[in-house]
């Protein structure tokens, strides 16, 4: 018999949740997410769990984002049921985000998407060296969703918003620096962090200890933290990408080659999905969390209905070939009354929070 997709276990002072499909790189799937939000609010409601703490099984991935070669699946076969994994996975986001005790995610190895969603809204995020975080979903003719509207504008110096538009990675430095991690250590005390955190009602003061420990280093997006400020600060992609341009043909500027593989990257995603996350970044950063969630909801609705999502699927996951034809093909062709539709009520109605 196989085991559980989602380990719930309680040790101690702790209730336990491990991610376990380590050979999917503990990809979110719709059972699974139902499970996580049945357990948490059981947990909510217990004494004797103090704290709960997330992880990942295996030594790749925490969680690697969602499911969504079933979603392509559903959504070849014309499967009217396929936003009811993401208004549960949206739903669960919310409900970490108001979780009443200590929420802590204990990150070594991959956290994207999905996974950033069961992660980055807890109270406490501790990453390893081995930490590689990114929202990825432009490259893939999606939006960075699970709550990014909300923790994306609020990085600082617009690192969100480069993150966002380029799918860019940031190991641990940068994720300390960013906020994503809220503590780093090293991934030989993973264990033993996770022990002590089973025998304490002291959280902050365990999770500090360990921390005091590691060195994470400097981060590199820190030096450069002004320049992207300046650059993704700007009032549209159409402007972020002429200083990009700018920027690369300036002849011994050392972030030349910087600027120029970033606007390369943007110019390769789907252009619909960076003109989405440009706008959605823009608005989340006004909103409050739950409003967040909903306007996700709404872009989610009309992006199922579209078709660069499964397209980037088909290209990235199915077939494997990188190389996906958007539609529309350039950014330019992008019309803002495409976008604008994008956030409008769906039929079927908001999302319920």
């Amino acid at each position: 018999m196989s085991e559980p997709e989602v380990l719930f276990d309680r040790i101690g002072h702790a209730g336990v949740m491990t991610l376990n499909r380590p050979k999917a790189l503990n990809a979110l799937n719709h059972g699974m997410v139902l499970a996580m939000a049945d357990q948490l609010e059981r947990w909510a409601g217990d004494d004797a769990v103090r704290h709960v703490i997330v992880r990942g099984a295996g030594d790749r991935a925490f969680c690697a984002g969602g499911d969504i070669r079933k979603i392509y699946d559903q959504g070849m076969a014309g499967d009217p049921t396929r936003a009811r994994f993401f208004a549960d996975e949206y739903r669960l986001n919310v409900r970490i985000k108001r979780f009443p005790k200590p929420y802590i995610a204990l990150i070594d190895g991959i956290v994207m998407g999905g996974g950033v969603g069961v992660s980055v809204h807890g109270s406490h995020r501790v990453g390893t060296e081995r930490t590689t975080f990114a929202m990825p979903e432009t490259g893939i003719g999606f939006f960075p969703d699970v709550g990014g509207s909300w923790f994306l504008p609020r990085m600082p110096q617009e690192t969100g918003m480069m993150a966002a538009l380029s799918a860019g990675r940031l190991k641990q430095a940068d994720a300390l620096w960013t906020g994503i991690l809220t503590h780093g250590i090293a991934s030989t005390d993973m264990e033993a962090l996770a022990s002590a955190l089973t025998e304490t009602d002291a959280v902050d003061e365990v999770i500090a200890g360990f921390s005091r420990r590691h060195d994470a280093g400097a981060a590199p997006i820190a030096a450069r933290a002004p320049r992207i400020a300046e650059i993704f600060g700007r009032a549209s992609v159409a402007e972020i990408l002429e200083a990009l341009d700018e920027l690369a043909g300036a002849a011994g500027d050392p972030d030349a080659d910087w600027a120029q593989g970033l606007a390369d990257t943007i110019r390769a995603k789907s252009p619909t999905s960076v003109m989405l996350a440009f706008q959605q970044l823009r608005r989340g950063a006004e909103l409050d969390f739950e409003a967040c969630m909903r306007l996700e909801y709404r872009i989610l609705s009309h992006i199922l209905q579209g078709a660069d999502f499964y397209e980037g699927v088909r290209a990235v996951i199915v077939d494997k070939d990188n190389a996906p034809r958007w539609s529309p093909t350039h950014l330019a062709d992008v019309t803002e009354a495409d976008i604008l539709a994008h956030f409008e009520r769906p039929e079927s109605g908001d999302l319920d929070v």
